[in-house]
């Protein structure tokens, strides 16, 4: 009988409706298991033998036993996430005769149906955009399916455990063509000749668009652990930008491809414990040797991805009046710390100290003393991307906050029927649905822009835009945290995604430039546009 038992044996076996009979019980059979030495529980028309658990689980027996042979669905998804049963399938005992699941893990759906959970364009049902088309929705499904096969398994460990994602997923993400995906049009000529790199659901590098980079974005800011997903690229997408368009082109075609790869990686190094959205009043510099190259030295902080990075884009002062971009090499003199954060250590949040460092004059990005120009240029692409990740974490928030709210049950009823509830839902929504739209506004205006005109025209609207969204983003958090109550502040658990949001949406209100400058550069940008005889 030996071979019966082995259900690997791929071979019909005329004792198989054994098994199929054996995995189906009836309630009845069910309720003849309520004791604490047989107990087993209903669970979405599920069987499960927790007689052994009982010993293990963390609140204790007490709170099982009084559903032992019973259906303990409702009480189940009161206190724990569908994963969990996932995590003790072994204690499953078969299926409920007659029974049909009630609830569905909407954490496993590959577009949720739950209401302001994915963009409108993405819903169906009836809605349209007049901005995407096959190319993106096939492009979105290939990027989702992609990360949870290859991200997702690492997610939770590596932002628990802080440690930086390896090569390995930079290189898998590198040759499916993510992160390229990630940086846009100005590195799509390149990509056409690296065959290594497949891009997601086979899009030509040709009719790649801005939309196309916006999707990849939220999708990373979809997973909904900030630190990992920072480690996977954040230092990368704004570091490598200004190699693309200012770098010599020498130096571009050995860098570039092999950042593109994943084989190595890089940062941008600006901020400094004296200067942050100051960016003129950093006093890290540069001088002239007498063999044409660079010295600089100084110190760098907050420099995300630097822990573990292989290139670094760093503006001095110097060598004249002024300040220069220069493409620096982890080498001889550079040396990175890691920072202690809010979020995990995984993002390679560091200190870089620069201490003689030589830099080839051949590394120089752009024109020398003038490198401000191509600081500010990159800090659009900068804040756009901060936007569409910031913001696919507020929708992941609202789809949490949905869902709890429908199945929560407080002074007797689900929490949803609690008029003050739905008012904090709306807001929610409101101020997440309403950036998105602008946001989905500016992507096709740099559509339609070249990269000379987006710098001209766009910094105002994008950092307004940012203003908009880290608010967003604050109420969001603020709200959730209300609706959540001691789960928002609780790691593990139903809250989970809450309490990682609430402890980090605020990276987003200062990097790349606080809320304060954001706002006072949007509205001089356009006083600069206001004509001078208008009058009331």
């Amino acid at each position: 009988f030996l071979p019966l038992f082995d259900r690997s044996n791929q071979a019909p076996c005329p004792l198989n409706f054994f098994f199929d009979a054996m995995s189906s019980f009836t309630v009845e059979e069910v309720a003849k298991h309520n004791q604490a030495d047989d107990c087993w529980l209903i669970v979405n028309a599920e069987v499960y033998d927790v007689t052994k658990f009982l010993k293990v689980h963390p609140g204790g027996k007490g709170v099982i036993l009084p559903y032992a042979g019973k259906d303990a669905t409702e009480v189940f998804y009161a206190l724990h996430k569908g994963e969990v049963l996932a995590k003790y399938s072994k204690l499953k005992k078969g299926t409920l005769v007659g029974g049909k699941a009630k609830i569905t893990d909407a954490q496993a759906e590959m577009v949720s149906e739950v209401p302001f959970a994915e963009p409108s364009w993405i819903r169906g049902g009836g809605w349209r955009s007049p901005y995407h088309n096959d190319s993106h929705r096939q492009f979105r499904d290939a990027v989702r399916k992609f990360l949870n096969e290859t991200v997702v398994p690492e997610l939770q460990d590596g932002e628990e455990s802080g440690e930086y994602p390896s090569k390995e997923i930079y290189q898998a993400m590198g040759r499916s063509g993510l992160l390229a995906s990630r940086i846009g049009n100005g590195c799509m000529p390149v990509v056409k000749h690296i065959p290594d790199i497949k891009m997601p659901a086979g899009v030509s590098p040709d009719n790649f668009d801005h939309f196309h980079e916006q999707i990849a974005h939220e999708e990373m800011g979809n997973l909904g652990y900030p630190g990992f997903v920072d480690g996977l690229g954040a230092g990368f997408c704004i570091g490598l930008p200004p190699v693309l368009h200012f770098g010599n082109p020498k130096v571009a075609q050995k860098v570039v491809p092999e950042v593109l790869l994943g084989d190595k990686r890089i940062c941008l190094a600006i901020s400094e414990p004296s200067a942050g959205s100051d960016v003129a009043g950093v006093q890290t510099y540069c001088t002239k040797a007498p063999d044409g190259s660079y010295i600089v030295n100084g110190i760098k902080k907050w420099i995300t991805n630097g822990a573990f990075a292989d290139y670094f884009v760093t503006v001095a002062k110097g060598p004249g009046k002024g300040m220069s971009l220069l493409l620096i090499e982890r080498s001889e003199g550079l040396n990175t710390k890691q920072i202690k954060t809010s979020y995990s250590p995984a993002a390679g949040t560091a200190l870089v100290t620069y201490d003689d460092v030589k830099v080839p004059a051949i590394n120089l990005l752009g024109k020398e003393n003038d490198g401000f120009k191509c600081v500010m240029a990159n800090f659009n692409h900068e804040r756009w991307f901060i936007v569409c990740q910031n913001l696919a974490g507020c929708r992941l928030v609202v789809k949490d906050c949905m869902l709890w709210c429908q199945q929560r049950k407080v002074f007797g009823k689900p929490l949803i029927e609690q008029p003050v509830i739905r008012n904090k839902l709306a807001r929610m929504v409101g101020a997440v649905e309403s950036a998105y739209s602008w946001l989905e506004s500016i992507t096709h205006q740099m559509n339609t822009m070249s990269y000379k005109e987006q710098n001209l025209k766009l910094g105002g609207p994008i950092a307004l835009l940012k203003l908009q969204t880290t608010r967003s983003a604050t109420l969001v958090s603020d709200e959730a945290c209300q609706i959540f109550g001691g789960r928002a502040i609780t790691k593990t658990g139903m809250g989970g995604n809450v309490e990682r949001f609430q402890r980090t949406f605020k990276f987003g209100s200062i990097l790349g430039g606080s809320e304060e400058i954001m706002a006072d550069l949007g509205i001089r940008q356009a006083f600069r546009q206001m004509p001078q005889s208008a009058r009331l």
